[in-house]
């Protein structure tokens, strides 16, 4: 069986709560990535933050992000997978929730990798990444 953690990338890292969004954008950056998970004190995840929603939710509404913190942004359940689960349940749950990337924790709540549909898109037959892309750009 295919796990999440089969197909995550490694090395995520969540932005501190208490963060500012323009160190969470210069993280972004020196990661290569368009979205970090957002943590607590004690490492667990609060939610996930996006290149876009520091634009728009924070820079176009006329916020300064020096000021703004990542937990500001921080809205509804964090949706994240264990690494154990299957390849199949972790497409399932981006799907269902119309998600481009999805957490991957470790057995101690903690993150230990993320989804992202390129994640998909290297794994996975071209039936299943059609079958995904479907599914998850869906309107309703």
């Amino acid at each position: 069986m295919t796990t999440a953690a089969d197909i995550m990338s490694q090395g995520a890292q969540c932005v501190p709560m208490n963060e500012t969004l323009d160190r969470a954008a210069q993280l972004m950056r020196e990661q290569n990535v368009g979205a970090l998970p957002v943590c607590d004190e004690n490492e667990r995840m609060q939610g996930i933050i996006t290149d876009r929603d520091i634009v728009v939710k924070c820079v176009a509404a006329g916020h300064d992000p020096s000021k703004v913190r990542a937990g500001d942004l921080c809205e509804g359940t964090p949706r994240w997978i264990s690494a154990d689960a299957s390849a199949e349940d972790a497409l399932a749950e981006m799907e269902t929730h119309q998600i481009r990337r999805l957490p991957v924790v470790g057995g101690d709540k903690r993150l230990v990798g993320m989804i992202s549909e390129a994640d998909v898109a290297r794994t996975l037959t071209d039936d299943q990444v059609a079958t995904f892309v479907e599914r998850v750009y869906a309107t309703s």
